[in-house]
C-alpha cells in the first residue's frame, strides 16, 4: 500500500468516468486489485476506513449494485447505513436537496446516491461537503459499473486494453452503462463497437468515439470482448420494439455468434439478465463468459472507490 498512499486523489467525488485521467483510472484498478487479493482471504475484513460513515442513498431499486457497496464498506469496517426512496422523506414531498443537507448534518464521510434523474449526483455534489459516489443516475452515467468493467477485462487482459475491441450489444439509447463504458474503454486505449437495431441507438450516437453496427453478425467479428446489455423496458417507449421474440433473433449473443470473434473472446453483462433474450443460457454460463467475475471485481472495485473518496481529505493533509 505505500505506493498507493503516494498518489493523491484528486476527485472530491465520482460523479462520471470522464473527470477520471487514464492514470486515475490506473491507480484506481491497481488499488482494486489489491482489495480483491484480500476477498480472496478466509477473513475479508480489513480496518482501513474504521469509524467512516457511508450513506447508501438508492431513491430507484438495486441489487447489485446496492449491496457490493454495502459489502465493499463493511468489509473496509466502515458503518453503512441504507436509505431507500420508500424510507425516506421523499415520498412525503421532501426535495432532493433538503433530504440530502439532513444527511450531511449527520457527517457521513461518503454518499453514494442512486437516482432516476441525470444529473442528481452532481446537484448534491455541488452542495455537500462530504464525498458524493454516482451509482447510476437516468440515463447519464454509472461510473462504478465502467470501472468494475474495465477491472474484470483488466485482469482478464493482463493490463493490456490497446489494440483490443469491444463490442457493446443491446439498448444503447437508455443505458447509462454503455455511455460510461464507451468513454472509459477509449480512454484506456481500446476501440469500440456498438451494435443495436436503429431504434434502440440514442440520438447523436454518431459522434460518438465508436462504430455504428445493426448487423450483429457483422459486428462481432474480430471482437476481443462483447457486452450484452439488458433490454430496459421500463424506459423504453411502446413502439420501439416489434416484439422481444424478433429482438432476440436478431440481438440475443449466443454461441455461435463467438466463432467469428477472437479466439480469446471475453463476454459480459452488466446483469440482470434476460435469459434468451440478450444473452443465451449456454453461453452465460460458458467459459468465456465474465458475469460473476464482473460481481466479485464491482465489491473489490467500490472498496477502492470508497477508500479513494473516504481517505481523500487525510492524504491531502500529509
Amino acid at each position: 500500500m505505500q505506493h498507493q498512499e503516494r498518489y493523491i486523489w484528486p476527485h472530491k467525488d465520482l460523479l462520471d468516468v470522464t473527470q477520471l485521467s487514464k492514470a486515475d483510472v490506473m491507480h484506481l484498478l491497481d488499488l482494486a486489485g489489491q482489495f480483491h487479493e484480500i476477498n480472496q482471504r478466509p477473513v475479508k475484513k480489513v480496518p482501513t476506513l474504521k469509524g467512516r460513515t457511508v450513506v447508501l442513498f438508492f431513491a430507484e431499486p438495486s441489487t447489485r449494485t446496492k449491496t457490493s457497496f454495502d459489502m465493499a464498506g463493511k468489509r473496509l469496517s466502515a458503518d453503512t447505513f441504507s436509505l431507500a426512496k420508500s424510507g425516506s422523506s421523499l415520498v412525503k414531498g421532501e426535495s432532493l436537496k433538503d433530504t440530502a443537507l439532513t444527511l450531511q448534518a449527520m457527517s457521513p464521510d461518503v454518499i453514494v446516491i442512486r437516482h432516476t434523474s441525470s444529473g442528481a449526483a452532481q446537484f448534491l455534489a455541488e452542495r455537500l461537503d462530504c464525498a458524493i459516489v454516482n451509482g447510476g443516475d437516468g440515463w447519464h452515467a454509472h461510473p462504478t459499473q465502467a470501472l468494475l468493467d474495465s477491472f474484470s477485462l483488466n485482469r482478464a487482459w493482463k493490463g493490456q486494453f490497446e489494440g483490443k475491441t469491444v463490442l457493446i450489444l443491446g439498448d444503447i439509447a437508455h443505458s447509462r452503462v454503455a455511455r460510461s463504458n464507451v468513454h472509459l474503454l477509449t480512454k484506456l486505449g481500446a476501440k469500440v463497437r456498438l451494435c443495436a437495431p436503429r431504434t434502440l441507438l440514442p440520438a447523436g450516437v454518431h459522434t460518438w468515439p465508436a462504430e455504428i453496427y445493426d448487423n450483429l453478425k457483422k459486428a462481432v467479428q474480430g471482437v476481443d470482448a462483447v457486452m450484452a446489455l439488458r433490454l430496459q423496458l421500463e424506459r423504453q417507449q411502446a413502439g420501439l420494439l416489434p416484439d422481444l421474440r424478433e429482438y432476440a433473433n436478431r440481438y440475443c449473443l449466443g454461441l455461435d455468434h463467438l466463432k467469428e470473434a477472437a479466439a480469446d473472446v471475453k463476454v459480459l453483462h452488466p446483469g440482470p439478465m434476460n435469459r434468451g433474450v440478450e444473452i443465451s443460457s449456454a453461453l452465460a454460463d460458458a467459459p468465456q463468459s465474465l458475469v460473476l467475475d464482473q460481481v466479485a471485481s464491482g465489491v473489490a472495485t467500490r472498496m477502492a472507490i470508497l477508500f479513494l473518496h473516504a481517505t481523500r481529505k487525510d492524504e491531502g493533509d500529509r
